[in-house]
């Protein structure tokens, strides 16, 4: 029987993705630190945008 509820969607591929692009991006411009704190950041903006759409489901 279902109960209608999806599976939820995992954000950890995005946020370790994006931390990776980051710190690439950020070394190709001299600030491998500041391209890993960006891409943490985005990874985790994106995460928690990903579980409020879901709660609200």
């Amino acid at each position: 029987m279902t109960n209608g509820k999806k599976n939820p969607t995992g954000a950890g591929a995005i946020i370790a993705f994006l931390i990776l692009a980051g710190a690439i991006v950020g070394g190709m411009l001299g600030q491998p630190s500041a391209g890993l704190l960006a891409g943490a950041a985005l990874g985790g903006v994106i995460a928690l945008l990903l579980w409020l759409r879901e709660r609200g489901q």
